[in-house]
């Protein structure tokens, strides 16, 4: 096992610290983790204009992730179908799921971020960034078979429950699209406006049902408004008593 001792700093030994902590080993590159953990509105610019940031790590940890989680479930699950697979791997990695997640593992004392005002509304929309960038450092840091035993043994197993994930749909968006598609309702979701400018812009998004105004959310991208305002829409329909 390594040691503390091979690090140099003290946020080097913290980060390391961290990770050993909730995920059980020390890394190699601790150059990798730094890097999964800086959000591009702290990164530094290189000459060529390129921002130096976690960007490209979690492109890479994305794909990962999402084989990981494929062949968890191909193993798992050995007589359902593909159906069912893809579904549930979609659930598992979801953005609302990889948020959620990050949140649980203390991401949010550790990322790199321009704060806003609202800290945790900004933090939604990175933390399952970062998780992804991390998942990118471990697989280039330890290789695809040490990478997929943290990510079975440390997150799966410890933090996700396969059988509420596959009773529970957690995508509001698309329960909200499949409902109006077959009840017939006319659901829009309107950009009622912007705060904030660069990385620290918000886009508002109201989301109205037949001409009827319902959850209203602000996200650092749309897709993140349009879920966090559908989530709203759902649960205030389910008060109205709405054949949902």
């Amino acid at each position: 096992m390594l040691s503390l001792f091979r690090y140099h700093g003290k946020a080097e030994k913290d980060l390391a610290r961290y990770i050993n902590n909730v995920f059980g080993f020390y890394p190699h590159n601790i150059t990798l983790y730094q890097l999964a953990f800086t959000h591009k509105s702290v990164g530094t610019k290189k000459l060529n204009g390129i921002t130096i940031s976690n960007e490209r790590l979690e492109y890479l940890g994305d794909a990962v992730l999402s084989s990981i989680v494929a062949e968890y479930l191909f193993k798992k699950f050995p007589t359902k179908q593909e159906g069912f697979l893809t579904e549930m791997r979609s659930r598992i990695v979801s953005r609302a799921s990889l948020n959620k997640l990050s949140m649980k593992l203390g991401f949010e004392n550790m990322v790199m971020y321009a704060k806003s005002h609202d800290r945790h509304a900004q933090f939604r929309s990175i933390g399952g960034n970062a998780f992804e960038a991390f998942t990118g450092a471990l697989f280039l840091d330890r290789g695809y078979n040490f990478t997929y035993k943290i990510i079975v043994d440390h997150i799966i197993l410890i933090h996700l429950d396969l059988d509420d994930i596959e009773k529970n749909d957690t995508n509001y968006k698309s329960k909200l699209l499949e409902w109006s598609q077959k009840e017939k309702h006319k659901v829009e979701f309107k950009h009622i406006g912007t705060k904030g400018d660069g990385f620290q812009k918000l886009y508002m998004i109201q989301v109205v049902v037949d001409d009827k105004e319902y959850g209203q959310a602000a996200d650092f991208s749309i897709k993140g408004a349009e879920q966090l305002a559908s989530e709203k829409t759902w649960h205030q329909m389910e008060e109205e008593s709405q054949d949902i």
